[in-house]
Formats: C-alpha cells, sequence, structure tokens
C-alpha cells in the first residue's frame, strides 16, 4: 500500500527535510502527532508496531513532510487511541479542558446533551428568563413553510412587530443578499446573520421572528436564537416546500425536477435534527392558510400561558 506520498519523486529523509518547503498544516499535523505520542509515552518503533505504518512514514509524518493518506492517518489515531480530529487539529482537542468537556459529554443521549446545553447557555450565554423568552417568537424550518406569510398573519394576532431577519442581514450588510452572497461569501452572510439576529433581540422585546432556512446550519446563530426566542418549526411535505417556492414565482426549483426534489429532501433530512431543538414543532402540510393560522395561533398562545 502506497501509505505516504511524497512532493518529492523519493521520499524525503527526515535529516534532508527543508523546513521552507513544508506546509503549515502539515507541519502542525506533524507537531500533534509527536506530541500525542509524547503524551501516550510511545516510541516512534511502538507507534509504528501499532499501526502498521513503518518508522520512516512517521518521521517524515512529524516533520510535515509529504502528504499521508486519510487511512495512514486512521491507523495512526487507531494506535494513539484518539479521534482523527484529534490530529487534524479540532478546536476540541485545544486544551486538557476541552478533553475533558468532551470526555464527560461522550456516549450521552440527546436529552442529557440537551440539558448540558441549556446549562452552559446559562453560565456563556446570559440566556433570557423564560417567560420574556416566549414574548419573542421566531419561526424556522425551509423556504416554502409559511415564516413569512403565517408570521406576518401571527405578528398582527398578538399585537406585536413582525421581523424578516433577512431583510435586518441587507440593511446590515448594506446590499442585497444576492451581491452578499455573490461576492463575499457564505462567511461573510454568517457574520451579518449574527449580527442582525443580535440587534433585533437588543431592539425586541416582543416579536414575531421570521428567520432565514439555513440559520440552523450555523450552531452559534441557533444557540443564541434558541437562548432568547421561543422558537416554532415550521414543517411542510418536501412535495409542500416545492409548491408553495414555485407559487411565489421562484420558478428555478421546477416541481418536476426530480434532482430538485432530491436535493430539498437531503436539505431537510440534514437540518432536521437542528430544527427539532425548536420548542414547537407546527405540522402545515394538508392545511389551508387559514387552518395552518388557527392552528399555529391556538399552539403558540397555549406555550404563552
Amino acid at each position: 500500500m502506497d501509505e505516504f506520498s511524497s512532493t518529492a519523486a523519493d521520499p524525503v529523509a527526515p535529516d534532508r527535510a527543508e523546513p521552507e518547503l513544508r506546509d503549515p498544516f502539515l507541519m502542525a499535523l506533524g507537531d500533534r502527532v509527536r506530541a500525542l505520542r509524547a503524551r501516550r509515552g510511545m516510541t516512534r518503533k511502538a507507534l509504528s508496531g501499532a499501526s502498521g505504518v513503518s518508522e520512516r512514514h512517521l518521521a517524515n509524518l512529524e516533520l510535515g513532510v509529504g502528504n499521508a493518506s486519510v487511512l495512514v492517518l486512521r491507523e495512526v489515531a487507531r494506535a494513539l487511541g484518539c479521534p482523527l480530529a484529534e490530529l487534524l487539529g479540532d478546536e476540541t482537542t485545544g486544551s486538557p479542558e476541552w478533553l475533558m468537556i468532551r470526555d464527560l459529554l461522550r456516549g450521552r443521549s440527546e436529552d442529557e446533551l440537551r440539558r448540558g446545553r441549556l446549562a452552559l447557555s446559562e453560565i456563556y450565554e446570559a440566556a433570557a428568563l423564560p417567560d420574556s423568552r416566549v414574548s419573542r417568537i421566531a419561526l424556522i424550518g425551509l423556504r416554502g413553510a409559511g415564516k413569512t406569510t403565517l408570521g406576518q398573519m401571527l405578528a398582527e394576532s398578538l399585537d406585536v412587530p413582525f421581523v424578516e431577519l433577512n431583510r435586518e442581514v441587507e440593511r446590515v450588510a448594506g446590499c442585497s443578499l444576492s451581491e452578499i452572497h455573490n461576492l463575499l461569501g457564505q462567511a461573510a452572510y454568517r457574520r451579518y446573520e449574527r449580527r442582525a439576529l443580535e440587534e433585533t433581540i437588543q431592539l425586541y422585546p416582543d416579536a414575531v421572528i421570521a428567520t432565514p432556512g439555513g440559520l440552523v446550519a450555523d450552531p452559534a446563530n441557533l444557540n443564541l436564537l434558541l437562548a432568547h426566542c421561543y422558537t416554532v418549526w415550521l414543517q411542510a411535505s418536501p412535495e409542500e416546500h416545492m409548491q408553495r417556492v414555485v407559487a411565489q414565482g421562484d420558478l428555478r426549483p421546477m416541481s418536476g425536477n426530480r434532482e430538485a426534489m432530491d436535493d430539498l429532501r437531503r436539505i431537510l433530512a440534514g437540518r432536521a435534527a437542528f430544527y427539532r431543538k425548536a420548542d414547537l414543532a407546527f405540522d402545515t402540510s394538508g392545511r389551508t392558510l387559514r387552518e395552518a393560522f388557527e392552528g399555529l395561533c391556538e399552539s403558540v398562545r397555549g406555550a404563552r400561558g
């Protein structure tokens, strides 16, 4: 097996490695392997025997020379008794405290992890009191779930402001969403989304907020939303999501396009676990607008007491 491919035609021997030619990421990777080996009290020979990777390749790896395959890294991680992410520099491996916290969380159930997240939120995020959180309702879900339409109706019914977070993102950025995505990129959009959400929470003690469908993809923004808003996941079947988007005039994801439907199902499946963190899930499938609105009002008013 080709365990390790060097940037040169012949594997570079450790004593001939040129520091200026080494990639910073590979050098950091090598430092972590060496540090983990030292922490375990393993010689390079012992690590070679446990992993099946030759001492020469391990020496190259620790010096940041060449590119180790994923399979080689997996075997090295297994021999060192650590997750592959620890070799690659995952943030949760950056200090003894991180490692100890991670160990406390390992193997916990979803409910136990949720309780831990809420406890940490109270300590670090200054979460709002339950009563004040219920006064600020945030609607989450995929595009076409009815967040804008139902959100406006719900805000009017409750006599509170309606805030569409995407409009606030545009205000903060000073340009349109398409310009943000096309010119500045996804990372910039998430920063503007965070700032818009923070300002909305500060300005509106009572409101109904329609959030972007992808907000749940950013853990920091989702934590902020859950800490300060009563969240409602507006659900619908993939077919209804598609029909509603097309009815709004967006003909790009045509309902007859099987690839578009498959993409939508994958997005929904990938986000569902995060949408489920909402305080309430309300399914709008098979309901008229009036039926959905009345059902949502009844559910929200029950939560608000």
